[in-house]
């Protein structure tokens, strides 16, 4: 289940596209009869979620880490994740899986990229002194004293805190500072949960959304649903009416999605 060099890479993901997810009963069914030692059972499962770990990888393409090598480390996640799948949870592998995918994925990344790509241009290396002598975590900032754009100092943060201290030595007695760091992430049952529970809010809203007539449909999805939503006024020009008018319908379609959302919000609250 491993992945070769970059040119065997389209091979590689040709090699998945026959490759079909499993419905919820195939994959418990499947899942048990691993745990009971049917190991045919245990690479079907798995391999059903490999194009899921590529989607992943994908993700961290932007690190400069040769993403066959992004994409084996994932599999690495995937196949713990899988030894400890328990069947008795409502929750899909590839759900409870994305954990284990992206943590060993970010350890990976991380470390390659500190030791190969830190402080190979100036841009990065006035950024790194302005970090050392300002101790500043602002990416506006170091990004005007440094060249860089803000996205790459962004990025370059977590590396200019890692050179720092290292994670991985010790002081007199006490552990390594990796080992003693306090977790912020979730576990991966609670992970799990989040996705079931954003999933099925997804499926609420667009249930909900469908529910409203076209004209509120449209506003809706305008105003509520886009990162850039336009104003009152130019949606008032697309649709023949007043600002005040689509208002008026907005406020509308806000109450009915909280209606038809309000017996979702009780099953997760």
């Amino acid at each position: 289940m491993g992945t070769a060099d970059g040119g065997s890479l389209r091979a590689y993901r040709d090699s998945l596209s026959g490759l079909r997810a499993l419905d919820r009963e195939t994959e418990r069914d499947l899942a048990q009869r691993w745990l009971e030692g049917d190991q045919r059972a245990g690479t079907r499962l798995v391999e059903a979620c490999l194009p899921f770990v590529i989607s992943i990888a994908l993700e961290y393409r932007r690190w400069g880490v040769p993403l066959e090598d992004i994409i084996q480390q994932g599999n690495l996640g995937l196949l713990k994740a899988a030894a400890k799948f328990d069947t008795k949870k409502e929750c899909r592998l590839a759900t409870y899986a994305a954990y284990w995918i992206r943590a060993e994925i970010r350890e990976y990344v991380v470390r390659a990229f500190r030791v190969v790509r830190l402080g190979t241009t100036k841009g990065e290396r006035r950024a790194l002194r302005a970090y050392r002598r300002t101790q500043t975590t602002d990416p506006a900032e170091l990004a005007k004293v440094s060249g860089l754009t803000e996205d790459r100092v962004r990025m370059l943060l977590p590396l200019f805190a890692g050179r720092e201290v290292s994670l991985d030595a010790g002081v007199g007695d006490m552990a390594p500072a990796i080992d003693r760091m306090p977790s912020s992430s979730l576990t991966p049952e609670d992970e799990a949960s989040v996705h079931e529970i954003t999933a099925q809010a997804g499926v609420a809203v667009r249930a909900a959304v469908g529910e409203l007539d076209e004209r509120e449909q449209m506003i809706v999805r305008a105003r509520l649903m886009t990162e850039d939503p336009p104003t009152l006024q130019e949606l008032g020009n697309r649709l023949g009416v007043s600002k005040e008018r689509v208002r008026q319908l907005e406020e509308r379609a806000r109450t009915k999605l909280r209606g038809e959302l309000s017996a979702f919000a009780d099953l997760v609250a």
